[in-house]
């Protein structure tokens, strides 16, 4: 019987220690939280204005919106009716009913009555507005895509695609898929 008893005494001591190590993680650790974190705003702002400058101090976009909320389960921030301005020669002003801002500020969605309005460059020169459902924007690129339907309108010409990427950079703008529009001149009469 004690030779039994001397063999079982290995294994008493390597569950008690199993058991000491189990009781002293839930002590230092707590119970974890059972299910889904819950997605609570952590702060909030209103009537928001962010101004953005370059390494020189030059102001290089700015940031209007009614109301700004961040949670920080999955740390995003949604946007009520953004309303950003590019800076640059001509000025090119981006608005909408919402925008959601990713973890890393890298991406911004807009949706719902998305305008994109880029003034004319010289007086007389209409200015060029983009309207869509819905924008992915790169602020840092200065570039944005979507593939829902667009219209672009520039004076009394108005072209429609089935999707577009654009970069405020260089100004360029691509339409894709199916495009149609009408496109109108001015024409001056020559003596």
């Amino acid at each position: 019987m004690n030779d039994r008893a001397s063999s079982l005494f290995p294994l008493f001591m390597l569950l008690l220690l199993a058991a000491l190590t189990f009781w002293l993680s839930r002590v230092i650790q707590g119970e974890a939280p059972r299910g889904p974190l819950r997605h609570d705003p952590d702060y909030w702002a209103e009537g928001v204005e962010l101004r953005r400058f370059d390494i020189n101090g030059t102001l290089q976009h700015t940031l209007a919106a009614e109301k700004l909320v961040h949670y920080p389960d999955d740390d995003t921030t949604i946007v009520t009716r953004p309303h950003v301005t590019y800076h640059r020669q001509p000025p090119v002003e981006i608005s909408a009913r919402m925008a959601y801002i990713g973890r890393d500020g890298y991406e911004v969605d807009l949706v719902d009555e998305v305008k994109v309005v880029r003034h004319g460059a010289k007086d007389g020169v209409p200015p060029t507005t983009l309207e869509t459902r819905t924008l992915k924007i790169f602020p840092e690129e200065e570039k944005g895509r979507t593939d829902d339907p667009v219209v672009l309108t520039r004076g009394a010409s108005v072209v429609r695609g089935t999707g577009l990427e654009i970069d405020n950079g260089t100004g360029i703008t691509v339409l894709r898929g199916r495009v149609s529009g009408t496109l109108h001149r001015n024409r001056t009469r020559t003596p």
